[in-house]
């Protein structure tokens, strides 16, 4: 064999000695747009991700050039940056053989029927053969640079599990392995190697643009910084999608990431208590977590996404209820403070949606709706990085493996896993139970940062393989020092067999738990029970974790199992279950409240709130959120220089503040055809409020008990003053 499965070096290829530093270029708010400025896009974040050379191929709209659309956006005063997709985009000029005079369609995805997988019209996805990546290189990196934009970001490299039968893949197959092509379909194994293959060409790809862009920018005096924005690795094993993931944490040429989770992610429906439905928060949370924990140890630039809609057409109260939740899931990480505040601002704003669930009547965004969500991406713009912990008993972490993304399909000897449940069977019955479970990736063991909070490790192999030995010893180490490990399986899946480090190179262990479980002194195979390594337990169970959420009341022993291991094995305290999650952020208060969870019971927040989440910015004392809902609530109690006169909530962004002892004025800038609504704190009532210098002053607009004045008007792109005398 070839390669002898070349991914296990690609994985951990100099991970412990190279940790990448954390890059700050200043921009902690951005969106993308294929679109050229306009007053009803100009939402007022800092960056923008002009996206496309050629534009977004959903968007048929009639654009400008790629410089034009630059050089409107920097006139208005934004940073640009480039977005493109590395599996797709408006690349007809290469497939029709306009770049190199060589029909190139055949290079798509392809499925077992012979169809090639597409993203829109003369859009395949693409197999990304080394021509493919010359010609982006050529046509779209350079043009790039050369208009002035230093950080780009290529999007989405996603291979579909049931593609794998073009003729362009069977040749990178063969190049990469060394032998003919195998059909996938036809065993456990084809499926293993496909998909290690789809895996190393989307990393190979991303390392070959990446570097070649900062090697371009050097020659023209230039740091170019290289994200990735990508979905997670749950969302992309549940889609079935194949994707590098983790492993690009070893190329130094990536500076960071794009979380990208939105409600068309979070709403995949995943099973609970015998159940399938949509759980979007605790889907969002678990998503928004994986995407940390990959990066973490790293130090890499992570923004997380948030969509105000999503890209399956519903309707407005839909797309509002969750977008609270996936936005609320989100805030629930303090170490991460930087976002995407939305995607497609012309779509969000100028888009026509149903105006309820039972209409056909179609209707652009609400203005109660636009009004909270640009409170909301404000709200982003000011919100800090904290060291306060979620509420709960920390410490409960689940094991993923980019592998996960290799077992979806197709179905072998009958084994499934339906909707990931071998995955959410470890995560959702401790998280409907108000435990913060974290994720800790296999690709980051190496860092000891990687298991440094944990104290309980839950694993399975049912649903995913190591694919590098190491990681075990890793693992072995952390439970000789005094580690918990759960591991749940009765590892008679058909891919515990395929060929890989385990059963090849002088090794001979029937599965991959035998290698772990040996070093740990146990036998290849233990019987169910409970084992002690140094300072250390490790419990095997031998049932595999889908059966704990596809059977009502299913994971009653291993909540207990988990239960009775944190409290004594572990020693990590009591381990609390309740049914809701609550953050503080500086002078924001987080709460989300769950429904099948241990209780019905309302969450209630108390203090001098301005609920965030309410187009009218009321002011409460308290504020009770109830099961399946969630609050986003500025706490004035909590604001520093309580004297000084400032905005604290607002649809618009603030520019030229100026301050003197008895007045406060500024310039409100935000999307035209949206209406503003702000809370500003005064240190007394006002006597004059001047909107573009006109008085607009009532006594009924001041609120005592925050000290703050309630102001509204119509927005503009090119500012409205606001002047406030006392």
């Amino acid at each position: 064999m070839k390669c002898n499965y070349l991914m296990t070096g690609l994985l951990l290829l100099g991970v412990a000695a190279f940790v990448h530093a954390q890059h700050t270029d200043g921009v902690k708010t951005t969106f993308q747009t294929s679109r050229e400025w306009r007053p009803t896009i100009d939402n007022r974040a800092e960056a923008v991700m002009v996206y496309g050379v050629g534009g977004n191929p959903s968007d048929k709209s009639k654009r400008a050039s790629f410089e034009e659309r630059v050089e409107s956006w920097k006139e208005k005063g934004y940073i640009v940056h480039f977005m493109t997709g590395i599996a797709w985009g408006e690349y007809q000029d290469y497939f029709t053989g306009k770049w190199d005079g060589k029909w190139h369609l055949d290079e798509g995805q392809v499925t077992q029927k012979g169809d090639t997988i597409w993203h829109g019209r003369m859009v395949p996805y693409i197999v990304p053969s080394e021509n493919f990546l010359n010609y982006l290189k050529e046509k779209h990196i350079k043009r790039v640079i050369d208009a002035g934009v230093h950080s780009i970001f290529m999007e989405e490299p996603e291979f579909w599990a049931r593609a794998g039968y073009s003729e362009a893949f069977k040749k990178e197959w063969e190049k990469y392995y060394g032998f003919p092509w195998r059909p996938q379909h036809e065993s456990p194994e084809n499926t293993y190697l496909s998909s290690k293959l789809k895996y190393h060409l989307y990393y190979n790809a991303l390392k070959e643009i990446f570097t070649f862009a900062k090697e371009y920018g050097k020659t023209k005096g230039v740091d170019v910084k290289c994200y990735v924005p990508t979905h997670s690795l749950v969302n992309y094993s549940q889609w079935m999608i194949v994707s590098p993931e983790a492993s690009l944490a070893s190329l130094p040429c990536v500076d960071g990431y794009i979380a990208q989770v939105w409600t068309g992610t979070s709403r995949e429906p995943n099973y609970y208590n015998g159940k399938m439905q949509e759980r979007v928060f605790e889907t969002a949370y678990l998503e928004y977590g994986s995407m940390e924990s990959m990066t973490a140890p790293t130090g890499r630039k992570m923004f997380f996404l948030t969509d105000p809609i999503e890209d399956w057409p519903r309707d407005w109260s839909d797309y509002k209820k969750n977008y609270e939740a996936t936005f609320t899931a989100q805030l629930l990480y303090p170490n991460i403070a930087n976002y995407e505040v939305m995607p497609w601002p012309e779509r969000i704003y100028e888009g026509l949606y149903r105006t309820s669930a039972n209409s056909n009547q179609k209707e652009r965004i609400p203005r109660f709706y636009s009004t909270q969500m640009q409170v909301m991406i404000n709200a982003l713009g000011k919100m800090p990085l904290s060291n306060n912990k979620l509420t709960g008993s920390s410490g409960v972490s689940v094991l993923m493996a980019n592998s996960l993304m290799f077992q979806r399909f197709p179905v072998h000897k009958g084994y499934d896993d339906p909707q990931l449940s071998n995955f959410y069977g470890q995560a959702l019955p401790l998280l409907k139970k108000g435990v913060p479970v974290k994720t800790v990736h296999i690709e980051n063991l190496e860092y000891k940062e990687s298991l440094a909070d944990t104290k309980v490790l839950l694993m399975s192999y049912s649903n995913m393989k190591p694919l590098a030995a190491k990681a075990h010893q890793y693992m072995a180490e952390w439970v000789k020092k005094g580690g918990v490990l759960i591991f749940s399986g009765t590892d008679k899946d058909p891919f515990q067999t395929v060929r890989e480090w385990w059963n090849t190179e002088g090794n001979n262990y029937e599965t991959p738990s035998a290698h772990l479980f040996q070093l740990m002194g146990l036998s290849g195979t233990p019987q169910e029970g409970e084992y002690k390594y140094g300072k250390g337990t490790i419990y095997i169970v031998r049932t595999d974790p889908k059966d704990y959420v596809l059977k009502e009341g299913g994971d009653q022993m291993f909540v207990g199992l988990v239960k009775r291991m944190y409290e004594q094995n572990a020693k990590a305290g009591k381990l609390v279950f309740k049914n809701n999650f609550y953050l503080q952020r500086g002078v924001y208060d987080l709460a989300a409240v769950l429904k099948e969870s241990v209780s019905k019971t309302p969450y209630e927040v108390k203090g001098c709130l301005i609920d965030l989440f309410d187009p009218k910015l009321p002011v409460y004392d308290s504020k009770k959120v109830d099961p399946g809902e969630q609050a986003l609530l500025l706490n004035v109690e909590r604001v520093k220089n309580k004297s000084q006169a400032q905005v604290l909530a607002s649809a618009s962004k603030e520019y030229n503040e100026q301050r003197a002892k008895n007045s406060y004025s500024y310039v409100a800038k935000s999307p035209a055809e949206t209406t503003n609504i702000s809370r500003v704190l005064l240190p007394e009532c006002p006597k004059s409020v001047k909107i573009n210098g006109q008085e607009t002053f009532s006594v009924e607009n001041w609120n005592v008990r925050s000290h703050t004045y309630l102001i509204e008007f119509e927005n503009s792109p090119e500012g409205i003053s606001v002047e406030f005398h006392w």
